[in-house]
């Protein structure tokens, strides 16, 4: 069926419905003479009248009610599947693909998830837990959660998070065993536990505040992941100096487990960043997920975790 075909269809139908021209005229939101025309353009098309027709009324003919009979739960259908789409494309429901790393959901989600599940009933999120700075268009994600110097300039970006301190630290028993680090240098004779990501295959550089500017200092060790869950529970036994981000270690530091150093040389990292492609920011259940997690929207955490 092409365009033409289905436009006079329509309109058939609609003069089949209300009886009359005008009528059907003022249903369609054109003018009689352009449903006058449509109607004819159809017969001429299918060969045969479908109505007779007088200055009051129109009357299906034998042809007009085959083809209304054998039509009209084809329209019917597709009245329905069409109001179902605009429904859906109104609502917060539906799954939420979102990759993020451990961190991300730890002190950015999980504090607020319990409110946002209430509200949004409907939202299914699934999150993938991934340090790769995933192409979120190709592995058919609807957005991404990272810090903020990770992003490229080709998305739209919305703060989740204020900047975050970050966090060198070590277990007490290494400290006792190989000495505290009083300044940065001081790192190059400890066994450091480092961090490879995964999208460049780059191990990171450790960043410090030396006299109001931020300096790198390449590091040395034995040991290398690319998960910083890992780099944190390898240092938690005992095995070297790692970082984190801070407010996901207070717990480990408050128990004793670990011990930060040097935090008057420690900068501040650009918080977590939601970033979705232009054309998604209207999606009523990403726009649903904005609107309760961003930081102008959402109220402190509650806990870290």
């Amino acid at each position: 069926m092409n365009r033409a075909e289905l436009l006079g269809l329509r309109t058939f139908h609609t003069i089949a419905e209300h009886r009359t021209l005008r009528a059907a005229a003022a249903v369609l939101g054109v003018n009689a003479s352009a449903v006058s025309q449509q109607l004819k353009a159809f017969e001429e098309q299918l060969g045969t009248a479908l109505f007779v027709r007088n200055t009051r009324s129109v009357v299906l003919t034998d042809a007009g009610h085959a083809l209304h009979e054998r039509t009209r739960h084809v329209l019917s259908e597709a009245d329905a599947a069409l109001e179902a789409i605009r429904s859906s494309a109104d609502e917060a429901s539906g799954p939420l693909r979102i990759t993020l790393p451990f961190r991300a959901w730890q002190l950015a989600i999980a504090p607020r998830l319990a409110s946002f599940r209430m509200a949004f009933p409907g939202v299914e999120l699934d999150l993938s837990i991934d340090e790769e700075l995933t192409d979120i268009v190709a592995r058919g994600f609807h957005a991404g959660i990272r810090l903020g110097d990770y992003l490229s300039g080709d998305v739209i970006a919305v703060a989740l998070t204020k900047p975050m301190q970050g966090a060198y630290v070590a277990a007490p028993a290494y400290l006792d065993t190989f000495g505290r680090p009083k300044e940065p240098s001081d790192l190059l004779d400890h066994e450091c536990i480092r961090y490879r990501r995964i999208s460049t295959g780059q191990i990171a550089q450790w960043e410090f505040l030396v006299n109001g500017n931020v300096q790198t200092i390449s590091v040395t060790g034995s040991l290398v992941f690319n998960d910083l869950r890992s780099v944190i529970d390898a240092t938690c036994h005992g095995f070297g100096i790692g970082w984190s981000l801070k407010a996901g270690l207070d717990r480990l530091i408050e128990s004793g487990l670990l011990a930060a150093i040097l935090t008057d040389f420690t900068p501040e990292r650009p918080g977590f960043f939601l970033y979705f492609p232009r054309q998604l920011q209207d999606m009523p259940r990403l726009r649903a997920f904005i609107d309760h997690f961003s930081l102008g929207a959402a109220s402190s955490p509650e806990r870290s975790m």
